[in-house]
């Protein structure tokens, strides 16, 4: 297979075993910083995915809660393909990033409402569901000792 631009177009989707939590990429910027990209994949490649509403509050609530654990947290972003996540850290090695993911889910579990989930706030605010979200956050954590394990 020819290498690709994009990491995860490199990543044989066929061999890996969700759930996990995997460095994507790391780059050094010229000021000195480190960005560092994981991929927290919930759903196993091209068998299962989250539902789109599913995926639109784990963002809405990861995004808002994580950033109560870390200020290291630039971006947390969905993959197209509904199977997981891209968290965008600024230097946030793996020792200090998993226990902040464990943190802000276990902060989602408990949640009230999905923030921003409105007009005002969000370009589809009525594509939210709490319960989901919480239902998959709930079966990623009950799986954290697979979450370094990339490959079955």
């Amino acid at each position: 297979m020819q290498k690709m631009n994009v990491e995860s177009f490199n990543l044989d989707h066929t061999k890996v075993a969700a759930p996990y939590v995997r460095i994507a990429d790391r780059k050094e910027l010229p000021g000195g910083d480190t960005l560092i990209k994981y991929d927290v994949r919930f759903a196993q490649p091209n068998t299962d995915h989250l539902d789109m509403p599913v995926v639109h509050s784990i963002e809405h609530l990861t995004a808002e809660h994580m950033r109560n654990h870390t200020d290291a947290l630039i971006d947390f972003s969905p993959m197209g393909c509904q199977t997981g996540f891209y968290a965008l850290t600024l230097g946030l090695e793996p020792d200090a990033f998993l226990p902040v993911l464990e943190e802000t889910f276990r902060d989602i579990t408990e949640a009230e409402e999905v923030p921003a989930a409105n007009a005002t706030q969000c370009g589809w605010g009525t594509n939210h569901t709490l319960a989901g979200a919480q239902d998959a956050v709930r079966e990623f954590l009950r799986r954290r000792d697979e979450w370094s394990e990339v490959y079955a």
